[in-house]
């Protein structure tokens, strides 16, 4: 008998000495999940779950259904799955357990079972927005799997690293840059992360090369990354500034995401500033994105006056800072989450959520403003849905095309960067603005006006170049401005075509200031005959006269310095008005053309493009005959080629805008009609 409560009395010590382990455990755990640090988090509680006698099946429970919760915010979906099955098995289940048990299974492509335990968690919450649509969801994912789509998806295992690698987003003119958030080994900081288990995140890019080869991942060295974790980018049109997520750690309070912005200094990313959203210091704000037009930036949080969960939302970008805060209602916002946000530069907004079904865990959809100026939805289907988490979407310029990230099938749930493209026929316009010596024109400003009813002010990028889908049919014409230079206008007509096609116009705007040299104008020999082969330049000057019909201009001629001054000046007198009589024919008025003969008086001046062709030449540079004779034969032979030239210089730009009194005319209206013209009276959208 005494051996017999000695031995009890043994077993009673043992389960308070596990019981107390078990305590410290949970202490710690609780600790950790307070703090957001669900990693360290689920670690405790496993321990606690370990300690912790089987008989003691309320505890074990109620352990198991902090691990699995843990294990979910973590992507840990197989722990999660075998968490939850101990927290039924222990009989410490509700509604909401068999309701995650489910969204669980789904993102492990347990369907059959999911449908089963969305069943039971509906039975017990008949009202619950999210078992009811999942519940459906779960019956139709096979079906949706089975059926696909255009979409063809594949690993890029040149940006994936043995950790978690998301948020791909493409940069640059060309697109040859890709930016995304890593947890890799090279990431800054030594310490692990106690959210994640791994080390917090760093913004990496790769480069492609000139053979249209990716790199190797870099971080970015500047001061943009810490030892805290940074990600998610977004970059403003003009690609000038990049708003991003980071997430601060304090051992004290739990940490909020918020948004940062850096600035781009030649080619180097600024430490980042906060961006203060509102006052509210208690949600998170995290997933910036920048609408195409830069008019808004789009961005995920938890605050207050939301459908549940993360919710999208945007507020307006101003020039005096930020507007107010927008939420995006219940056709996208759901009871669940959802989270990044992006845009195809067409203006569709891609987000991903867990709360609209889809095929398990985050499924990217596609938002729409229909013609009533409503949001609608569309899912893109299998393969660029999963049963895991999909999200983060980029898009190469125009095209369908780009990177995405997923979990699929990675037992760890990292994340790992995709690549995307569902093919299309689409039609498209490659147009340069510049000006006539080859520089970009940043400032200008580009007309689109097509007969279906098109009218857009397109900006040019930092390259002067622009980029804009075409719609087959339609009668296009496009209208290129800048202050100080003559407008320039191109047409398309654009034919439906079987396979994808660029259109490219090139936009050369002439000064109003300085000399506008006019190419390949062409005499006989020592005369003023122009030769057939300058027509083509010359109908040219005419069209941008008709352009431009409030400019009178002076046409020059110049010579070399051979020869007398008397005599140069004769013949280039001559080959101005041999170019002028060309113009008065072909519809030009004479009283906006001025011949000029200047010979040999006005050397050619070297501006910066004609320096950078000639190495030996320096900007301001004036060929004279001294400067020309000290150079070597061929140097001299090359400076008296540019010396001979034919240009024009904008004397007036209100020509036929007054009447005999003074007074400003009324310009013309464009009149309707099939094929699209611009005047120097059309009325622009502004």
């Amino acid at each position: 008998m005494q051996k017999h409560i000695h031995h009890t009395i043994l077993c009673l010590l043992a389960l308070l000495v596990c019981s107390c382990g078990a305590d410290k455990n949970l202490k710690r755990g609780e600790k950790y999940l307070a703090l957001g640090e669900y990693y360290d988090a689920a670690t405790e509680f496993k321990t606690a779950y370990s300690k912790t006698p089987a008989k003691q099946r309320d505890r074990r429970g109620q352990c198991a259904r902090k691990m699995a919760l843990c294990y979910e915010k973590i992507n840990s979906t197989q722990k999660a799955i075998a968490a939850y099955r101990n927290v039924i098995r222990y009989k410490q289940d509700d509604g909401q357990t068999h309701l995650s048990f489910a969204r669980q299974l789904m993102k492990n492509g347990n369907y059959k079972e999911a449908v089963q335990e969305y069943q039971i968690a509906l039975d017990s919450m008949p009202d619950n927005l999210l078992a009811r649509k999942g519940l459906e969801a779960a019956m139709a994912a096979p079906a949706l799997k089975e059926q696909g789509s255009r979409y063809m998806v594949k690993k890029m295992e040149i940006f994936n690293s043995r950790r978690a690698d998301y948020s791909p987003m493409l940069f640059g003119e060309e697109f040859d840059q890709l930016f995304f958030t890593s947890t890799r080994n090279e990431a800054e900081g030594d310490e692990l992360s106690g959210i994640t288990g791994t080390k917090n995140g760093d913004i990496f890019f790769s480069q492609k090369d000139d053979k249209g080869k990716w790199g190797k991942p870099q971080r970015i060295e500047s001061g943009l990354n810490t030892a805290y974790d940074e990600g998610a980018c977004s970059f403003t049109p003009d690609q000038r500034e990049m708003y991003y997520t980071m997430c601060s750690t304090d051992p004290s309070y739990p940490r909020y995401a918020k948004i940062m912005k850096s600035s781009r200094s030649d080619a180097a990313w600024s430490k980042g500033n906060d961006v203060e959203l509102t006052k509210d210091t208690l949600s998170s704000y995290a997933h910036p994105a920048i609408s195409p037009d830069g008019e808004w930036l789009y961005f995920c949080s938890d605050m207050p006056g939301g459908e549940g969960g993360l919710d999208i939302w945007r507020i307006r970008l101003t020039s005096d800072g930020y507007g107010g805060v927008e939420n995006l209602g219940n056709v996208i916002n759901t009871p669940g989450d959802e989270m990044f946000p992006a845009f195809r530069p067409n203006g569709d907004l891609y987000f991903s959520s867990d709360g609209h079904g889809g095929m398990g865990g985050l499924d990217i959809y596609i938002a729409v403003v229909n013609e009533r100026g409503r949001w609608q939805l569309e899912h893109p289907g299998y393969p660029l849905n999963s049963q895991g988490d999909d999200f983060g979407m980029t898009f190469e310029g125009p095209h369908n095309r780009g990177y995405f990230c997923s979990n699929r099938g990675d037992g760890r749930g990292w994340d790992h960067i995709f690549s995307f493209e569902k093919p299309e026929i689409i039609q498209t316009v490659k147009g340069w603005v510049y000006e006539n010596d080859g520089y970009e024109l940043t400032a200008a400003q580009v007309y689109m006006v097509g007969n279906d009813g098109t009218n857009q002010k397109l900006s040019v990028r930092s390259d002067g170049s622009f980029t804009e889908v075409l719609k087959p049919g339609v009668d296009y014409v496009f209208l290129a401005t800048c202050k100080g230079f003559l407008n320039h206008k191109e047409e398309l007509h654009i034919v439906p075509t079987q396979e994808s096609e660029e259109h490219v116009l090139q936009f050369p705007l002439a000064s109003i200031t300085a000399p506008v040299m006019i190419d390949n104008i062409f005499y006989d020999y020592d005369k003023a005959t122009l030769r057939p082969e300058s027509e083509a330049s010359l109908d040219e000057l005419v069209t941008l006269l008709n352009e431009n019909p409030n400019v009178t201009i002076e046409l020059s001629a110049h010579c070399d310095y051979k020869g007398s001054s008397q005599y140069n000046i004769g013949l280039a007198q001559r080959r101005a008005e041999s170019v002028v009589n060309y113009l008065i024919a072909h519809g030009i008025a004479s009283d906006r053309l001025t011949p000029k003969g200047y010979g040999k008086e006005k050397p050619k001046v070297v501006r910066k493009k004609l320096a950078a062709q000639y190495p030996w030449l320096k900007e301001n540079d004036v060929l004279t005959e001294d400067f020309i004779t000290a150079l070597d034969e061929e140097k001299q032979a090359i400076c008296n080629q540019l010396n001979r030239r034919t240009e024009f210089i904008v004397l007036r730009t209100t020509y036929g805008m007054f009447d005999k009194d003074g007074n400003l005319k009324s310009q013309p209206k464009t009149p309707k009609q099939e094929k699209p013209e611009l005047d120097e009276g059309f009325d622009f959208d502004e």
